[in-house]
């Protein structure tokens, strides 16, 4: 079998230095290269992982910072929100008592009715505008003026009330957020490149919507906070002036109430005074009747009395004018019989006239006696219903107490109801 020989190149011995030299100096170059990429690398690997260290510290720290502003917030909140719930509940404290001290007031406009009411029954002369039946209607004047002051303090009190509520909403609301904001940044600030929970996201730069500059969230909470300082100094403004209203309405009353009663103590004393002077003139008057119909008894004794020394007299007279011719004489006994019947005449005819005279006084003094009696019976109705009225009031009186809480209160150890207003 024949054998093909392969012809084999032949070189040259420069070309094969020069192959050599190549070769090594290519080595060299991508050593120098590569020496240069490991030297760079090295270099950004570590300044990328100081880049990363230091970001992430950084960041770790703005997180910090921003947990602290958070939680700073909160705390305002939060102390702001205490203070709305307590503010609430001192209006709400206040508006009740004001309610209270409004239906209190059913008692005294019942009591003036009725006192009215019992005045009506007065009759005749009795019937008179009056010192309390003025004071009467100036009561009932000042009792509705407190009714409609005091409701409009319950409704001063309710529209605030809604305001308090609706800054407490949005304070809690705003709470509630930084509650879940301040969750969310601890999480974050506590995450670690080893976390079990972290992976890549989509788009994890976007801008998400609604996003707020932290000027903007600082305005917010600070703009809830002010609202709430503000509506709560007008709720202690308004509890200012319904603890000054709920004083200064009680004080009217009782200044009312003590002019009522002593305008009816006024005039109790002068129904007394009248009943006691009726009493008296009755007195005088049914003496003077039984007096006078004494001597009435004596006149009509007296004309009886008159009449035998009449008839005596007249027949005497009568007797002598049978006296004979010249014996028919017009002597001094004639003369003193017809005097004697003349003077009879008179007597009779002035005993007769007195007679008249009495009886009419007599009649005058019964029906100023029958007067009396009537009057001294209004009067006696009138001071009774007056003396009524004065008794009903007494339900306006505060229940008595104790010797030891008055001087508590008067030494301010106790307070009043009304001062926790204040």
């Amino acid at each position: 079998m024949a054998t093909e020989v392969r012809q084999i190149v032949r070189h040259q011995p420069t070309d094969w230095f020069t192959e050599v030299y190549a070769q090594s100096t290519n080595a060299e170059r991508q050593r120098s290269a590569s020496h240069q990429v490991r030297q760079e690398s090295r270099f950004l690997r570590n300044e990328t992982d100081v880049q990363t260290k230091w970001d992430q510290y950084s960041n770790d720290v703005r997180l910090a910072d921003r947990v602290d502003h958070i939680r700073k917030w909160k705390e305002i909140l939060e102390r702001t929100l205490g203070q709305l719930d307590q503010e609430i509940a001192d209006l709400s404290e206040a508006k009740e008592l004001t309610e209270q001290a409004l239906e209190a007031k059913n008692l005294p406009t019942d009591v003036n009715i009725e006192c009215l009411t019992l005045r009506e029954g007065r009759r005749n002369i009795d019937v008179v505008q009056d010192e309390p039946e003025n004071q009467l209607h100036k009561e009932a004047e000042v009792i509705d003026g407190i009714k409609k002051t005091l409701q409009q303090r319950i409704s001063d009190s309710f529209e605030q009330l809604c305001l308090l509520q609706e800054a407490r909403q949005q304070v809690q609301a705003d709470l509630q957020d930084k509650n879940i904001a301040l969750g969310i940044d601890i999480d974050q600030y506590n995450l670690s490149d080893r976390s079990p929970n972290i992976s890549y996201k989509p788009d994890p730069l976007r801008v998400p919507k609604g996003s707020t500059t932290p000027q903007q969230w600082e305005d917010f909470s600070r703009y809830n906070k002010e609202r709430a300082d503000a509506e709560m100094k007008s709720a202690n403004r308004l509890r200012e002036q319904i603890h000054h209203t709920l004083q200064q309405t009680a004080n009217d009353l009782e200044a009312q109430k003590q002019a009522t009663e002593y305008a009816f103590r006024k005039r109790i004393h002068e129904f007394e005074r009248a009943k006691d002077e009726l009493e008296w003139q009755k007195k005088n008057t049914e003496e003077e009747i039984a007096e006078l119909e004494n001597d009435i008894r004596g006149i009509e004794e007296a004309i009886r009395n008159k009449i035998r020394p009449t008839k005596k007299a007249e027949t005497r007279l009568e007797n002598r004018t049978y006296r004979p011719n010249v014996e028919l004489c017009r002597d001094a006994a004639q003369y003193g019989l017809v005097d004697e019947v003349k003077q009879l005449y008179a007597s009779k005819q002035a005993l007769e006239e007195k007679l008249k005279q009495s009886q009419h006084a007599l009649d005058g003094l019964q029906k100023t006696l029958h007067r009396l009696n009537d009057d001294i019976a209004l009067k006696t109705q009138s001071l009774r219903l007056d003396n009524q009225c004065l008794g009903l009031r007494q339900k306006l009186n505060p229940p008595a107490t104790s010797q030891i809480e008055h001087n508590l209160t008067l030494t301010g150890i106790e307070r009043m109801k009304s001062a926790i207003l204040a």
